[in-house]
């Protein structure tokens, strides 16, 4: 099992002048320590509903052009970017960009959107919940078409373009990873099953967890494809990484493997952030790695 860290806040001691010396070392700290991949989050505003909305957001892939020179080997991404962010077109121009720039370590993680707030606050379009998985379903066949050898048109009920045209193309191949993140069971893991590489869910408890990739596995068959194709991941959302308890969140990892979960990716926060990813490196990777 790989593991990869995920960072959603970027509040720590020596204010906005020490931010980039901060995240530049948690990323060189993750890589030596042998973690698979370095994720950020993609908001405008921090998550009011579980840290200070006040609080340094930094704009996701800019964040991640920054790692990509920090970095050498881990994979990069955002966990995950709104549908409703950017047009879907420009998002696949951004991704390619990274992935050039990274020498093709980039991912494009994408969803729903959901944070209602902060698109007010910035003047950025909401649609209905039905409405952002219809673009949701367009932006990936964007994305996809702009991955590969069609440049014409792509006519959709929300999107229009005249040409889809990618220079450069990626350097991934055959293209970036898509990860599409999120559990809803009708929707959601529907189309990972269609147009994903990965799948990204949370883990309230181990059950729910196999209850939604079982979910899933029928989408995969519904669809046709092989269930295996798809990357497993899991966001922790636990508290013994964060404690510091390395044995106690090793032995709880340990019981999703059975599941076919190939990720484990993990949210070290606050002034104890770089002292948790090292213990990554020397407590976590060379165990985890052997399931």
């Amino acid at each position: 099992m790989d593991v990869g860290i995920h960072i959603p806040s970027f509040k720590w001691s020596g204010g906005l002048e020490r931010i980039a010396e901060t995240l530049g070392a948690m990323a060189a700290a993750a890589e030596d320590g042998g973690c698979h991949s370095v994720s950020v989050m993609d908001h405008y505003f921090q998550m009011e509903a579980f840290y200070d909305v006040h609080e340094p957001m930094l704009e996701g892939y800019t964040t991640l052009g920054y790692l990509a020179a920090h970095t050498k080997r881990a994979k990069l991404r955002v966990l995950v970017t709104g549908v409703t962010y950017r047009p879907p077109g420009l998002l696949a121009k951004i991704v390619t960009t990274l992935d050039v720039l990274s020498r093709g370590r980039a991912e494009l993680g994408i969803g729903a959107a959901w944070y209602e707030r902060e698109h007010k606050g910035l003047g950025v379009e909401f649609p209905p919940t039905a409405e952002r998985f219809e673009r949701l379903e367009e932006a990936l066949q964007i994305c996809l078409q702009m991955w590969s050898d069609d440049d014409g048109p792509y006519a959709g009920k929300h999107y229009r373009l005249a040409e889809t045209l990618g220079s450069p193309r990626p350097l991934s191949k055959p293209r970036p990873l898509i990860m599409i993140g999120g559990m809803g069971e009708k929707k959601t893991l529907a189309l990972v099953a269609r147009y994903a590489d990965a799948c990204n869910l949370f883990t309230p408890s181990l059950e729910e967890v196999r209850r939604k990739l079982d979910v899933l596995r029928g989408h995969c068959e519904a669809q046709g494809r092989p269930y295996e194709e798809i990357r497993k991941t899991i966001l922790y959302t636990g508290q013994k990484f964060r404690e510091g308890d390395m044995d106690g969140f090793v032995a709880e990892i340990e019981a999703y493997a059975p599941l076919g979960i190939q990720e484990v990716i993990v949210m070290p926060v606050g002034d104890r952030a770089l002292e948790l990813v090292e213990k990554l490196g020397t407590d976590v990777v060379p165990r985890l790695s052997k399931l």
